[in-house]
């Protein structure tokens, strides 16, 4: 435990100089298309290597990864080496606000003496879609998906519920403030106020609202499945009480990552790191133990997305010089292209991009009326809620997505593979998101 406790310490304390990438400060460098090509390889191995042999994958995942990374790097450094270093800080800053909230969530135990049915498990969807607006769609996923996977455990059909958890808890939920999704905490940074993204209250309810109603009938539809098969359910404890807490330090400690944001550069990630440190020692180890805490999820996500954020350094860049080539030029265009990216790059560089054309496309048309941060309102809109909505959409869109996949496996559970977990978000996220284009765009 003690060295496995220095090893996070000495991995926390590679701190960077920023906390995410701001796009306008790295170098207009050009790469040809052919570039990307290492970026669509880690992509189609993370899709398609767990298919064919998931137990080959599973040992050797991190050597595709970094064998890869290497010589997009390579290239990346022969056109500016600033842009490589750039990526790594970022990389870095973006792994500390993952492992710090893994960390600390992974000391918080909640005990339901509820069983795992529609109404509870509907309602805890709920919640969670709320918290991830105000302690970000990581922190929320963390604190719930254990107590969520306890609740079920006397069920055989569960993989949908941890699908929508996905799609309600570690995406859409976090729309509400800059806390809640780390596109919109840069829009923050770069001049958005930040109560305005409480306007996005309207997008917000609607897809929560339709989202948990098809989970509760589909939820009911495989509960009776269970009774089919004759499955029991485990007997209420007597005197256990309805719900209990253990842990609460670390709500202090999740607080105090949240409120790192609005900090000085290398002091938010030393207050990061030290709630992670904190959390490990004074946290009795029976309580992780009782969560059947590891570090493999985060492990396997830094080394996974060590690659992803290497590989996509040309796709970025590609498409931060040609984004105002594309033709988007209506909220409605916006909202899909920006989603469409973020399902498959980093979300937040993407929503950078797009916040750039449509303030040029201001300029360029003349538009001194209704922006915000320089920005006409309604792009805006339609490219905060794309950046954050569909990063549900695969299961690379957003980093918390991985880290639940890797949890819920970790605990026997199966979840679908990246193509069939794209054949669910293409069959009740999308038809969605053309409802609310059609609503608002």
């Amino acid at each position: 435990m003690k060295l496995t406790t220095i090893w996070i310490a000495y991995i926390f304390s590679l701190i960077p100089n920023i906390l995410f990438a701001s796009g306008s400060e790295t170098s207009s460098v050009s790469f040809p298309i052919w570039t990307t090509v290492f970026f669509i390889i880690l992509l189609l191995s993370i899709a398609v290597m767990p298919i064919i042999n998931s137990e080959w994958w599973g040992n050797n995942y991190k050597y595709v990864s970094i064998c890869l990374a290497i010589p997009a790097a390579l290239i990346v450094i022969f056109k500016d080496f600033s842009l490589i270093l750039h990526t790594i800080m970022e990389y870095i800053s973006f792994i500390i606000l993952l492992g710090s909230l893994f960390v600390i969530s992974g000391g918080i135990v909640i005990r339901i003496s509820g069983r795992g049915k529609p109404l509870l498990n509907s309602i805890i969807l709920l919640i969670g879609a709320t918290l991830a607006s105000f302690i970000g769609t990581t922190g929320a996923s963390m604190v719930l998906i254990r107590p969520l996977i306890k609740i079920n455990r006397w069920r055989n059909h569960v993989s949908h519920i941890f699908i929508f958890f996905i799609f309600l808890v570690c995406n859409i939920g976090g729309v509400l403030t800059p806390l809640g999704d780390p596109p919109l905490f840069l829009g923050f940074l770069k001049g958005v106020p930040f109560t305005w993204t409480f306007k996005l209250f309207p997008f917000w309810i609607v897809v929560v609202c339709i989202l948990i109603c098809i989970f509760y009938a589909m939820d009911m539809y495989f509960v009776k499945k269970e009774h089919i098969e004759k499955i029991t359910s485990p007997k209420k404890i007597e005197g256990a009480k309805r719900l209990e807490v253990r842990g609460k330090v670390n709500f202090l400690l999740l607080g105090a990552v949240l409120g790192a944001f609005f900090l000085p550069n290398i002091v938010r990630e030393l207050v990061m790191v030290a709630t992670a440190i904190i959390s490990i020692y004074f946290t009795p180890v029976v309580l992780r133990e009782e969560n059947g805490f590891t570090y493999h999820p985060i492990i396997e996500v830094a080394v996974l997305f060590i690659g992803i954020f290497i590989t996509m350094i040309p796709a970025l860049k590609i498409l931060e010089l040609n984004g105002n080539k594309l033709g988007v030029d209506t909220p409605w265009k916006f909202f899909w292209v920006t989603g469409v990216l973020s399902s498959f790059l980093d979300n937040a560089p993407t929503y950078l991009v797009f916040m750039s054309t449509a303030k040029s496309l201001a300029v360029l048309n003349k538009i001194t009326i209704g922006l915000v941060a320089g920005v006409p309102e309604t792009f805006l809109r339609a490219i905060s809620v794309g950046a954050v909505f569909m990063g549900a959409n695969t299961y690379v869109g957003n980093g918390p997505n991985f880290m639940v996949k890797a949890i819920c496996e970790e605990n026997d559970i199966s979840m679908p593979s990246f193509f069939k977990y794209m054949a669910w978000s293409g069959i009740f996220l999308i038809p969605i998101f053309i409802i609310i284009t059609f609503i608002f765009f």
